[in-house]
């Protein structure tokens, strides 16, 4: 496999401030794009290599630049979703705190290639010590002349304005957090209108992923071409993959698109096996969002093919023994872990997290916490097990936003590979207390 691109300077002393990042290559891309590119030509090195959103849903990062409305009557912006709130993922904190200069970089690239003169970096609210070194990276490049009214003498100007949000795992969605951008409750929109059209204050805003704006440099210095000969098949490049759980080495990897996930998990140079030398029983690959896949089914597809790290694989085969890459929040789960317990603990968190807009959401979440609850605490019954399958079909595909499937998911998926756990809870539930005292969630 191919080396680091997001992560190559890591582990350079200093690499956070400006002098530092600037002597290692940093803003080469930003000095290319404005002196020798066309805005169009720099948005067709993106659509070239490739690149796909990296917050979850992979969509194809230069197709999506392409909707952006070109008429002149309204200005355009450019938004960072910056809100990771996915549990199971960290890898966009990471990059910030470690490497605020190359987001920075993305960001300037990426509004050239938009004609955007304001750009918002909307920040967990939770993050808040990352917003100084943010705005500790933004002031520098101001002073350094790659920010401002004149940037580099080209011509482009670009302003970045760094808002924390107040911690709500939905404005995480792209419209939801353009409404609580605009100081308003974070409800996601009924779409259309697209936020390409009609997006922060009513006005053409294309909102992307920190990840993906932070690979922008790299693929402008690089070349598109060159980008995506990287990874497999539409799965183009890197991916920073968030690995936690009962794993030896958890952590932010960075890995080419195609590493096998058998390797991935048990590589000395990633996941480094399970702990304790357990065996693994199961791992949910893009965030707690996706459905949840037993070993067998992880490391391998339905029909033996051994399963690798790309959007495709992930996906491969029906929608009963495939999954998604995600956001690539990588939790894995040995043998001697709770589904069940597992399960409830994520249920409670998207009850939490619902904005209640919609009644199927709103309603479902809450039955599916207290079911769960029921069975997990040895008070179930085994027509539960089928109610919560009822309840995650009811609410999957009918809300405004993907929360609802989101929720549905994971607890659907937990069922339809682990149903004997659940009736193991109803049928003996003193002995599945006895055997969980003391054993926490892994997630």
């Amino acid at each position: 496999m191919g080396g680091k691109i997001l992560l190559a300077n890591m582990d350079v002393p200093g690499i956070r401030d400006f002098d530092v990042y600037h002597a290692s290559g940093g803003y080469k891309s930003v000095e290319k794009a404005l002196r020798d590119m066309t805005p169009a030509q720099v948005a067709a090195e993106v659509t070239r290599s490739g690149l796909r959103g990296r917050g979850g849903a992979g969509f194809p990062t230069g197709l999506k630049w392409s909707f952006l409305d070109k008429k002149p009557d309204k200005p355009r912006f450019l938004v960072c979703n910056a809100d990771e709130s996915e549990p199971g993922t960290f890898k966009d904190r990471y990059l910030m705190q470690h490497l605020p200069h190359l987001l920075i970089e993305g960001l300037i690239v990426s509004s050239y290639a938009l004609g955007v003169k304001s750009c918002y970096i909307y920040i967990r609210g939770e993050f808040k010590y990352l917003v100084g070194i943010l705005e500790k990276a933004i002031r520098e490049a101001h002073l350094h002349g790659f920010l401002g009214e004149n940037i580099l003498g080209t011509g482009f100007g670009l302003q970045i304005y760094v808002h924390p949000g107040a911690g709500a795992y939905i404005c995480g969605e792209e419209t939801a957090l353009l409404e609580s951008l605009e100081g308003k409750r974070g409800n996601p929109r009924i779409k259309p209108p697209f936020p390409a059209f009609k997006g922060l204050y009513g006005c053409p805003t294309v909102v992307n992923n920190v990840e993906t704006l932070a690979t922008i440099g790299p693929i402008i210095n690089m070349g598109g071409e060159a980008y995506s000969k990287i990874g497999k098949g539409k799965s183009t490049g890197t991916k920073l993959i968030s690995a936690c759980g009962n794993i030896n080495k958890p952590g932010v990897y960075e890995i080419e698109m195609g590493l096998p996930v058998k390797d991935f998990i048990y590589g000395d140079a990633y996941c480094g096996g399970i702990a304790n030398d357990k065996k693994l029983k199961a791992v949910i690959p893009g965030g707690s969002s996706v459905p949840i896949l037993p070993a067998d089914l992880i490391v391998n597809t339905a029909s033996g093919v051994q399963r690798l790290m790309t959007f495709e694989s992930m996906a491969d085969g029906d929608f009963i023994s495939g999954t998604m890459l995600g956001s690539g929040g990588f939790i894995v789960f040995d043998e001697d872990a709770c589904i069940v317990r597992n399960t409830w603990n994520l249920t409670r968190f998207y009850r939490h997290e619902s904005c209640g807009q919609c009644s199927p959401c709103r309603e479902g979440t809450g039955w599916m916490e207290n079911v769960l609850h029921r069975i997990e605490h040895g008070q179930g019954k085994m027509s539960d097990i089928d109610l919560l399958v009822r309840i995650a079909k009811n609410i999957e595909g009918t809300t405004i936003c993907p929360l609802g499937d989101a929720a549905a998911w994971p607890v659907a998926s937990a069922i339809r590979h682990f149903r004997h756990e659940f009736e193991e809870h109803v049928l003996h539930p003193a002995e599945v207390l006895e055997k969980e005292r003391g054993l926490q969630a892994v997630y």
